[in-house]
């Protein structure tokens, strides 16, 4: 009977010990449900590369797309009818002017020479024979021998030897010029193009249908074509009434040429021709630039990007492109004011300069204008800023 007692208070004790902890676990977590969170610190400001626009003299260019063309070409075609005897050039080689080119089988030519010559030699002559009849016919006449008449007659007479004479002199030159022309030699210095004819070939030398033998361009210099749209020919000429520019049709102003593929100006030249009159059609005005070729690499028909100068010289304000940000349809900067919080400023921006940006309105020369990690600004909130220079890149 004192076991079961014993046995069963100590049950009790043991139920009582488990509610307790049960209570005091309910008791916990409700005190820890009810408890506010802790909020997390304060993120810091985020850190931007900051940097002063770069201030410099510059000169703006306006840019056009250009063809060259060369300064003198010539197509060489036959003067004389004959058939082809050689081809006495390289194709696609450098000739002078004066090198021989053709020889057309000039026989026939040289013997209607040699039959002027002799012509020429006959009219001679009877010139000759005349002037002796005319001055004894004048000696005679003094002692009434002859009369006036007969006088008259070879006066007539020596006059006409003397026009046969000039005749035939015209057809030995003639004569002579064919021969000269089966020698065909080229005209100007430059590069010529492929033969069209052949050795054996009959070639026609007549004005209405002469036989193309070849082709001649210059290359060096070489001029280079290019179109203005009217905005910048009145841009232009203001600037030149304000005496700011020179006017092209005056001076030889620059330019610069950028060949396929080249990002920068790799050839200069001047300005030597501006046209007329604008093209109706179009509403350009035809430019062209002369060019310096030494090493004959530019052909003609060949495209570039011509730079033409656009203004004086002035001071400007200078950006790299990856600090210009677009809000719609304006071009924004991010500036670092003295409280180191983010202002956005509209800008009008200018040309390329030697990899930088002209910023023509909107900044000033002592902002802090964020150059590296625009993507962590916000306009009105704080960053860290980090000086640099305006060309990108953290100042050691």
């Amino acid at each position: 009977m004192e076991s079961h007692v014993i046995s069963d208070g100590f049950r009790r004790s043991r139920s009582d010990k488990a509610l307790l902890a049960f209570a005091a676990a309910i008791v916990g977590f409700t005190a820890v449900g009810c408890s506010k969170p802790t909020s997390p610190p304060a993120a810091g400001a985020p850190p931007v590369t900051v940097a002063a626009p770069t201030k410099r003299t510059v000169t703006d260019w306006d840019e056009f797309t250009g063809r060259f063309d060369a300064i003198e070409q010539v197509q060489v075609r036959a003067r004389v009818t004959g058939f082809v005897m050689s081809v006495d050039f390289k194709d696609g080689a450098m000739v002078k002017a004066g090198d021989l080119l053709y020889t057309i089988d000039p026989r026939q030519y040289e013997a209607t020479a040699e039959q002027a010559r002799g012509q020429l030699a006959d009219a001679k002559a009877k010139v000759d024979l005349a002037e002796r009849e005319l001055a004894r016919a004048e000696t005679l006449v003094k002692t009434s021998a002859v009369s006036e008449s007969v006088v008259d007659q070879r006066r007539q007479s020596l006059s006409a030897a003397q026009a046969a004479t000039m005749q035939a002199d015209g057809v030995l030159k003639r004569a002579l010029l064919d021969v000269e022309y089966t020698r065909v030699v080229a005209p100007i210095d430059g590069r010529v193009s492929r033969h069209l004819v052949t050795v054996g070939n009959l070639v026609q030398g007549s004005e209405s249908g002469a036989t193309l033998l070849t082709s001649i361009v210059s290359l060096d210099p070489i001029h280079v074509y290019f179109d203005m749209d009217e905005s910048i020919y009145l841009k232009n000429n203001r600037l030149w009434f304000e005496g700011k520019r020179p006017s092209s049709r005056d001076t030889p102003n620059p330019v610069q040429i950028m060949l396929s593929g080249e990002t920068k100006p790799s050839r200069e030249g001047t300005v030597d021709f501006l046209d007329n009159r604008l093209d109706v059609g179009t509403g350009t005005l035809r430019g062209r630039g002369l060019v310096p070729n030494t090493d004959l690499s530019i052909l003609p028909g060949q495209f570039a990007r011509v730079r033409v100068l656009g203004s004086a010289p002035y001071e400007a304000l200078l950006l790299p492109d990856t600090a210009i940000a677009t809000d719609q349809s304006r071009k924004v900067v991010f500036v670092v004011k003295a409280d180191d919080t983010v202002e956005m400023k509209p800008v009008v921006l200018g040309p390329l300069d030697d990899g930088l940006r002209v910023i023509r309105e909107g900044l000033k020369a002592d902002d802090r204008v964020i150059v590296e990690g625009l993507q962590r600004a916000r306009v009105g909130a704080k960053v860290s800023p980090h000086a640099a220079n305006a060309s990108g890149g953290s100042k050691p």
